[in-house]
C-alpha cells in the first residue's frame, strides 16, 4: 500500500501545488492543505484519472474514507468541505474536470447534501480523541515539531533579549534562499504555462535548476521527481508571495520580486517572515511515507533545543540527542534515522540558508534572525517565553507596554535600565510622545505620566510641548503647576475629569471587580455630581463607562443618573 500511496502522491503533487497557488486569489479564505488527503483518497479508492469525480464516489469519500483517514478532525469539520469545493472549482475553471465527471453544479449540491452528516463524524472524532486522550497520551506523542513538550523548559528560561529591527533587517537581506526564490521567480517571468503532469518540464527543469545554483541529478526516472530542494525553494516562492497564479493554466512573479533586498526593513522583515515556517522544508525526506513521517518536526525540534541550550550546542551532543528523540517519539524513529544517512545534513542546509544558524566547527549556534524565528514559533503554539527587546533598542512604547504586563520590581528594573541610556529631557520627550500615540490608550498615558514626573525640572520642556496634545494636556498642567513653572497654565476643572475617566478606564480594564470596587471608593452623592457633568468630556471612554457604571453599580440612584448621562453623551456625539 505505501508504494501505491507514494505513486498517487507523486502524481497528484504538481496539481495541487498549482491548486494551492491558484486558491491564494481565487479561494484565500480555504484551507488548500485540506485537500489533500481527500485527492489522494479520491485517486486510490475511486478513480484512477484525477480529473474524474461523481456524486456517488465524492459521498462514499466523505462519509465513508476520510472518517478513517483524517488526522485532525477539528480542522476537517470546519474547512475540508469548503476547500474541497474549491478544489471542484479550480478542476472546473482550468479544464481538469473530465466530460466523464459529474457536474460542478450537481458536485457542490452533494457537499451541501453532505455537510451534516460529515460534521456529525468529525465531531464524534472529536469525542473519541478527547475521551482516550487521558489514557493514551503516552503513546500519541504527537510529531517531533510539537513544541508542547518543552513548554515548562521555555518558561522557564531566563529572559531572551531580541535584537533591534534594523539589524535583523540588515541580516534577512544577505538570507541566500530569498535570493534564489527572488531568482526563480524571476525565471518563471510573467505567465509560465504549467504542465499537465508536472509543474515543469524536464528542460524547464534543468534551467531552473540552473537559476538556483542546484546540480542535476543523476537519475533514470522523472527528473520532477529527483528534485526535492526545487520544490523546496519554489514552495518558499509561493510562501514568500514572489509567485502568484496567473491567468489561465499559468503561474506569474509578482511586481515587486525584482526589488527584493527591500528598502524599507519593516518590508524586509515581513517577507522574512512569510517564510518562516518554510522551516518544515529542512525536515528530511525518506522515499518511504512511514519513514517520512517518523522524522517530521525535526527541524523544528532543532530549534528548540538551541533556544534551550542557551542559543549555542555541540552538534555531536545534539545529534545524539535527537536521535534518541526521534526513536522515542515513533517506533519507527529509529529505522528512519538509520535509513537517511545523516538527517541533520538537509535541516543544517535550510535553516543556514534562511540565515537561523551558523556552524562553528562543532558548535551550532542560532544566529539573531533565529532566535526571532524560534521565539515567534513559539509564541504561535501559544507557549509563554519571556523574550523582549533588548533594552538599547526598545522604543519607548514598546517600553511602557511591556511595563504594563511585569510585575512591579521587573518593570521598575526595565524603565531604570533603560532611563539609563538617555538624557532624563530625552527620556521625557520620548515617554510622552508615545503616550500620545493612541488618545484610547488610557493605561500607557498614566505610565508615561507617572514616570515623567519622577524627572522634575528636566521634563518641563517635554511637559511644555504636551500641553497641545488633548490626552496629555490635564496631565502637562498638573506636572508644571506643581513644578511651580512660571506662566504654565493651572488645571481645569475638565482636567480633573478627564483624569478621573482615565482611571476609571483602568480599573475598569482590570474587571468587573475592580471597577466595582473604585466607584464604591467614591461617595455616591460626590459620584452623582461627576455623572452631571462629566458626559461632556470628549474621552475615547465616556460613553463605555457610563453605560458599564449604569449596569453594574449598587445603588439605583447612581445606575439611573449613569443612564442619563450616558443618553446626553449619545446625543452631543451625533
Amino acid at each position: 500500500m505505501t508504494d501505491r500511496i507514494e505513486v498517487a502522491a507523486t502524481e497528484l503533487r504538481p496539481l495541487l501545488e498549482e491548486f494551492i497557488l491558484w486558491a491564494r486569489t481565487n479561494a484565500p479564505d480555504s484551507d488548500p492543505e485540506l485537500v489533500g488527503p481527500a485527492a489522494l483518497w479520491h485517486r486510490l479508492a475511486f478513480s484512477p484519472d484525477l480529473g474524474t469525480w461523481k456524486r456517488a464516489d465524492l459521498r462514499d469519500l466523505l462519509l465513508d474514507r476520510m472518517p478513517e483517514v483524517v488526522d485532525d478532525p477539528d480542522a476537517a469539520a470546519d474547512g475540508m468541505l469548503p476547500a474541497v469545493d474549491a478544489y471542484l472549482t479550480f478542476l472546473a475553471q482550468t479544464g481538469r474536470l473530465t466530460a466523464g465527471s459529474d457536474g460542478l453544479d450537481d458536485l457542490r449540491a452533494e457537499l451541501d447534501d453532505v455537510e451534516d452528516r460529515f460534521v456529525e463524524l468529525m465531531e464524534d472524532l472529536i469525542d473519541d480523541v478527547d475521551e482516550d486522550e487521558g489514557e493514551d497520551d503516552d503513546d500519541d506523542l504527537g510529531d517531533l515539531g510539537d513544541l508542547e513538550p518543552f513548554a515548562d523548559e521555555l518558561a522557564a528560561l531566563p529572559t531572551i533579549r531580541l535584537r533591534p529591527d534594523s539589524e535583523l533587517a540588515a541580516a534577512a537581506r544577505g538570507v541566500p534562499l530569498i535570493a534564489k526564490a527572488r531568482d526563480l521567480a524571476l525565471w518563471v517571468g510573467s505567465g509560465r504555462r504549467m504542465g499537465d503532469d508536472t509543474l515543469l518540464s524536464d528542460a524547464e527543469i534543468e534551467e531552473a535548476l540552473a537559476t538556483v545554483g542546484l546540480p542535476r541529478p543523476e537519475t533514470s526516472g522523472p527528473l520532477a521527481e529527483s528534485v526535492p530542494q526545487l520544490w523546496n525553494v519554489w514552495n518558499l516562492a509561493v510562501d514568500l508571495e514572489f509567485l502568484e497564479p496567473g491567468e489561465g493554466n499559468t503561474v506569474a512573479v509578482q511586481d515587486d520580486t525584482s526589488e527584493w533586498p527591500f528598502d524599507d526593513d519593516e518590508d524586509v522583515l515581513d517577507a522574512w517572515m512569510l517564510g518562516l515556517h518554510s522551516v518544515d522544508y529542512g525536515d528530511p525526506e525518506p522515499s518511504d511515507d512511514d519513514l517520512a513521517m517518523a522524522l517530521a518536526g525535526l527541524t523544528r525540534n532543532l530549534l528548540v533545543r538551541l533556544l534551550l541550550g542557551g542559543g549555542s550546542r555541540l552538534l555531536p551532543e545534539l545529534r545524539e540527542e535527537l536521535a534518541e528523540a526521534v526513536a522515542d517519539n515513533d517506533e519507527l524513529g529509529g529505522d528512519a534515522w538509520a535509513a537517511t544517512g545523516d538527517p541533520l545534513a538537509p535541516v543544517l542546509d535550510w535553516l543556514t540558508g534562511y540565515g537561523m544558524v551558523e556552524l562553528d566547527g562543532d558548535t551550532l549556534r542560532l544566529t539573531a534572525l533565529g532566535t526571532e524565528g524560534v521565539v515567534h514559533l513559539v509564541d504561535d503554539s501559544d507557549i509563554e517565553i519571556d523574550a523582549r527587546p533588548a533594552i538599547e533598542s526598545m522604543s519607548a512604547h514598546e517600553l511602557l507596554v511591556l511595563s504594563a504586563e511585569l510585575p512591579e520590581e521587573e518593570a521598575d528594573a526595565e524603565l531604570a535600565a533603560w532611563m539609563r541610556l538617555r538624557e532624563p529631557a530625552k527620556a521625557a520627550e520620548e515617554l510622552l510622545q508615545a503616550a500620545a500615540e493612541d488618545e484610547a490608550d488610557a493605561l500607557i498615558r498614566v505610565q508615561a505620566a507617572s514616570v515623567v514626573g519622577t524627572l522634575g525640572a528636566d521634563a518641563v520642556p517635554a511637559w511644555q510641548a504636551a500641553l497641545k496634545e488633548p490626552s496629555l494636556r490635564p496631565y502637562a498642567a498638573t506636572h508644571l503647576s506643581q513644578l511651580g513653572v512660571e506662566g504654565a497654565p493651572q488645571p481645569t476643572e475638565d482636567d480633573t475629569y478627564w483624569l478621573i475617566l482615565d482611571m476609571w478606564t483602568i480599573s475598569a480594564g482590570l474587571g468587573r471587580a475592580e471597577f466595582v470596587g473604585s466607584l464604591r471608593d467614591i461617595d455616591p452623592e460626590m459620584i452623582n455630581n461627576l455623572l452631571e457633568v462629566i458626559w461632556k468630556i470628549p474621552h475615547a471612554h465616556v460613553e463605555e463607562l457610563l453605560d458599564r457604571i449604569s449596569q453594574v453599580h449598587p445603588d439605583k440612584q447612581v445606575a439611573k443618573a449613569a443612564r442619563r448621562a450616558l443618553f446626553k453623551a449619545r446625543s452631543a456625539s451625533q
